[in-house]
């Protein structure tokens, strides 16, 4: 992989979710996420994007709970199953192929973005731009909940530094042999800060019980 390409993770994961044994393994939403639906409706939120929306577990939760989802991915048989699922649920999830660093929708269009485990797929640029775009499509009080890299995880520092605090494993049997990004609290806030987001909540939070820690946050436009 040359190290001029950032965003490339989706090509992992397109062939990830070709395979019947992987997408079983991401099919069940994370408790964080759906605790939150009930904040949202309180706030009056319709509108929800689902970004890197995968084989969409949480839009299919969002759509069950009578929101109006969107859900985009770079890897289109990841949206092939999300179709799939949509239409045998009885739901509907309107959906399209693109980046997350270029969402196909129009400024103040949505009331939550949703981006679980995905931003952070590129460098500490690919991050900013992504919370860019998550920022514009947001109506001014919507809010974002988002997962990064955390410096506590366990890969942080594994392989080649290509970027500042961004990884390439080539030894890994996963993802990690694509870019990862890695924060702090500091850096996070950051961030955050710069794409126009006030941060709610931050938890470092070790997502599989053996050091995969990911911030998982919550911020408002």
């Amino acid at each position: 992989m040359s190290d001029d390409r950032l965003d490339t993770a989706h090509e992992y994961w397109d062939q990830w979710w070709g395979e019947a044994k992987h997408r079983a393994r991401w099919s069940e939403p994370e408790p964080s996420v759906v605790s939150l639906a009930g904040k949202l409706r309180a706030r009056g939120a319709m509108q929800v994007l689902d970004v890197g929306t995968g084989i969409g577990r949480h839009a299919l939760a969002y759509a069950r709970l009578g929101f109006e989802v969107f859900a985009t991915d770079a890897s289109a048989k990841g949206l092939e199953e999300v179709a799939r699922s949509a239409k045998a649920d009885g739901t509907d999830i309107e959906v399209r192929l693109a980046p997350f660093t270029d969402l196909p929708f129009e400024a103040a269009s949505m009331d939550h973005v949703l981006a679980w485990n995905v931003l952070y797929h590129g460098d500490g640029d690919v991050v900013a731009r992504a919370l860019g775009e998550c920022r514009r499509v947001l109506r001014q009080n919507g809010t974002v909940q988002l997962t990064m890299l955390s410096k506590r995880h366990r890969a942080f520092g594994i392989g080649r530094e290509i970027r500042p605090d961004t990884f390439v494993d080539e030894a890994s049997l996963d993802d990690k042999d694509h870019p990862h990004f890695y924060v702090d609290a500091a850096g996070l806030t950051a961030l955050l800060d710069r794409a126009g987001f006030q941060a709610l909540s931050l938890a470092d939070v070790d997502q599989d019980g053996s050091g995969g820690f990911h911030w998982e946050a919550v911020a408002e436009a």
